[in-house]
């Protein structure tokens, strides 16, 4: 059976990253950080990296190649790649714009914290526990000594650090610092904020991984009216929220709500990013998932071959990242008994898998 995915909205690029600089000669350059901002909190993160590419061309003609400015096109072009999983392009850019704002501003500096946290986030998803921790806490030291205790940019480290205890099983230490970030952003931005929306979510995530259902789901709900309000009605994060909260109707077997909040995320991602793109993908694979747990092979296989399709158009025939949908495909027709679409797809996706 295909895994389901949760997705966890990942609290990065701080406000503090775009510096606002009153020169007209500077206008152009923050521009395109604004626009890469207003990208990123759209997910849209493929275009993303082509304003960050203006962005640091422009920093660097204009104020040197050292200049702190050009750290913060430097961090926030890696928070691109990052996002797209791009681990081996944002890795020098982090490292080049934490030097240079080590040097231009001090190793205690806000710009060295944000791109140390960034750079956790990075390790983070790569699966580098250790590293990730490392990198937090030293932004959460560097943000509590300029800021205080009670700090956004303070949050955002704590809520990091929650997000990696929550993947090593930490669940005590991770709800720890889920409420206190939590409430540091209901003091500090109000309670309908975005980042409280965030914040909730990822806290909902967790008790669900605990199966502490009662407590997730107002908690998704919440988030899921904040986001609706602040964000747009077909906003990812709303997007997301509703997918997090399928699966915890699927666990519970509430199978209407379950599928209605599949359906009603898929259409959003849909309607946001178009039918053919990567971003529908947890969509399609969560919802063909609970199609096959109760049995309804006929309605998952047109999702699976959309989600093959999908891949080998953003990634091409011969990569190996299509043999899991590959073998997703192949695990369904063994179901269906046709025994025989099984057998190619599954040599397919061995195939592919050999080639890594």
């Amino acid at each position: 059976m295909s895994r389901r995915a949760p997705w966890l909205l990942i609290l990065a690029l701080s406000a503090g990253l775009l510096v606002p600089l009153a020169e007209a000669q500077r206008a152009q350059w923050e521009a395109l950080n604004q626009r890469m901002l207003d990208l990123y909190r759209d997910a849209n993160y493929a275009d993303g990296v082509s304003v960050g590419q203006e962005s640091l061309a422009i920093a660097e003609t204009t104020f040197g190649a050292s200049h702190a400015n050009v750290a913060t096109s430097l961090n926030n072009l890696a928070e691109m790649y990052r996002a797209l999983g791009r681990y081996g392009e944002a890795l020098p850019l982090y490292e080049r714009a934490l030097r240079i704002s080590e040097a231009t501003a001090g190793a205690e500096s806000p710009m060295v914290a944000a791109t140390l946290n960034n750079m956790g986030e990075m390790y983070r998803t790569q699966g580098d526990g250790g590293r990730a921790e490392a990198m937090y806490r030293r932004a959460m030291t560097i943000r509590e000594k300029n800021f205080g205790p009670d700090h956004p940019d303070l949050a955002q480290s704590l809520n990091n650090l929650a997000l990696l205890y929550a993947t090593q099983q930490k669940p005590e230490d991770a709800e720890r610092l889920y409420q206190r970030a939590l409430n540091i952003y209901r003091e500090s931005l109000g309670p309908d904020h975005p980042l409280v929306a965030a914040t909730l979510s990822n806290l909902a995530e967790l008790y669900r991984s605990l199966e502490r259902f009662a407590e997730a789901e107002p908690l998704y709900l919440e988030a899921i009216q904040i986001s609706k309000v602040k964000l747009g009605s077909d906003h990812p994060a709303v997007a997301m929220n509703l997918n997090n909260l399928a699966l915890l109707y699927a666990e519970q077997k509430k199978r209407k709500e379950a599928e209605r909040s599949f359906q009603e995320a898929l259409a959003i991602q849909e309607r946001r990013f178009g039918r053919e793109s990567l971003a529908v993908a947890t969509m399609l694979n969560n919802l063909a998932t609970f199609y096959q747990d109760q049995g309804r092979f006929k309605d998952a296989e047109p999702l699976l071959q959309r989600l093959l399709t999908i891949a080998e158009k953003a990634y091409g025939k011969d990569n190996p990242s299509l043999a899991a949908p590959l073998n997703d495909l192949a695990e369904l027709y063994k179901k269906m008994g046709r025994s025989k679409e099984a057998q190619t797809m599954a040599a397919r996706a061995s195939q592919l898998a050999a080639a890594r």
